[in-house]
């Protein structure tokens, strides 16, 4: 079994869960799916600021260049923007072994959550409800 967030809602997909009031093993699983997913994070945001760095340059102390108002001193922001788009398009997956049992919950307490959702969080409750729903077991029709 697995389940694929999108790079660009792994921080959205932590507060949203880790807004959600759970007891016992659904709130184990949930801290383990929050842990991975920071992990993750982690290593996004490294991976963006490199990217940052390609497109800005570095200063004498390695950090990106910075405009006088303190944003990033991106030379081509059309192209920045569109290498920025097609990273966080990728999908982080989490998969099988010790990982099986903790999907299985995250689907279900997924697809039993009944708060109403609005706005971003609405966003975020549908890639989350997608992402488990296309979840298949080894061996499940695709």
């Amino acid at each position: 079994m697995q389940v694929k967030v999108q790079y660009k809602y792994v921080i959205e997909v932590i507060n949203f869960l880790s807004e959600i009031s759970l007891k016992g093993k659904q709130s184990i699983h949930r801290t383990r799916f929050i842990k991975l997913l920071s992990e993750k994070l982690k290593q996004i945001s490294e991976e963006e600021l490199q990217l940052i760095k390609e497109f800005t340059g570095t200063d004498e102390n390695g950090n990106p260049n910075k405009n006088e108002d303190g944003s990033f001193a991106i030379d081509d922001i059309n192209e920045f923007k569109k290498q920025q788009n097609d990273y966080l398009s990728d999908f982080y997956v989490i998969e099988g072994g010790d990982a099986h049992g903790m999907i299985k919950t995250m689907k279900g307490i997924i697809e039993n959550y009944d708060k109403e959702v609005s706005g971003k969080e609405a966003d975020t409750f549908e890639h989350l409800y997608t992402a488990f729903e296309n979840s298949k077991e080894k061996g499940e029709e695709e």
